[in-house]
């Protein structure tokens, strides 16, 4: 992960292992109510965490930051990012926008997202997920948000003809509980949540893993809180030239593990498909060519 994409919590986690004792303390402080415990004074986070000031003081030079009032600035831009609103985004891009075409401008902050996330994806987190999602005695839950729900259906409705046991959530969050009932040690619940984070999905994922289920993230370079309870996590860069928020590239990685799921299970995906393609013959479903 480049620099310029690195959170604070990347960055304590790349370099924890050079930390010392109290430092190590002071690291898994920060990190167990990240970011919310690094943005109070540099006593009070000291006291939180059992150590000294100057323990603080030393750490966070030893991160890289210039100082406390440095590494907070970070704390505080990651936390303005993630929760920017449509409004807030749209005149922040506004301001700095290039005298190029729109689709110009998008087509290189797209691509530019796409390097950088496929940069930083782990190769093997991808083939685990892929694995996972092969495994026909695991039933696979699909839930998105307000905006996502949209890539948690497109996902649902796609290893939904590869494969039997798919569910899609409700949007309605009160009726995730009866979805958690259902839930089988061992099965999987893929959770789609960007910025703007919402609160149900922290709940529903502590609740699914309690249960025995693993989690499967699809998340923003910042990280939504659900994440601590998944097994997996992909994190995508998001931004876009827009007051919304970009999900060409959580789509591509969706694609790509749809591909990859089918392949492996080729044989009995094709006589699922071939019995599916039955039914629609049935029902009409589509139109022909006379």
């Amino acid at each position: 992960m480049s620099n310029a994409s690195k959170t604070v919590s990347d960055v304590i986690n790349a370099r924890f292992d050079t930390l010392t004792r109290a430092e190590k303390q002071l690291a898994k402080s920060l990190l167990d109510n990240y970011p919310v415990s690094g943005l109070g004074s540099i006593t009070t986070v000291a006291e939180n965490a059992r150590v000294s000031t100057p323990t603080v003081a030393r750490m966070v030079q030893k991160l890289g930051y210039k100082g406390y009032p440095d590494f907070q600035a970070h704390l505080h831009q990651e936390v303005e990012a993630t929760i920017s609103n449509p409004l807030t985004k749209h005149d922040r891009w506004a301001s700095n926008a290039p005298g190029t075409h729109i689709l110009n401008r998008f087509a290189d902050t797209i691509m530019g997202n796409l390097r950088q996330t496929l940069s930083d994806l782990d190769v093997a987190t991808f083939d685990s997920v892929a694995a996972l999602l092969s495994e026909r005695k695991r039933g696979l839950y699909f839930v998105g948000g307000r905006i996502t729900g949209a890539l948690a259906e497109y996902f649902f409705t796609h290893m939904q003809v590869i494969r039997p046991n798919t569910t899609l959530l409700s949007s309605n969050s009160s009726a995730w509980p009866q979805y958690v009932l259902n839930m089988n040690p061992g099965d999987l619940l893929i959770i789609f949540d960007i910025r703007r984070y919402e609160q149900e999905m922290v709940n529903l994922a502590a609740a699914a893993r309690r249960h025995g289920a693993e989690i499967i993230v699809f998340t923003d370079q910042w990280a939504t809180p659900a994440a601590k309870h998944a097994k997996h996590t992909f994190r995508v860069q998001i931004e876009a030239p827009s007051a919304w928020d970009s999900s060409v590239v959580t789509l591509f990685i969706v694609e790509a593990l749809i591909e990859a799921v089918q392949s492996s299970t080729w044989d009995e995906t094709s006589e699922r498909m071939k019995t599916l393609e039955g039914l629609f013959e049935q029902t009409k479903l589509f139109r022909k060519l006379s």
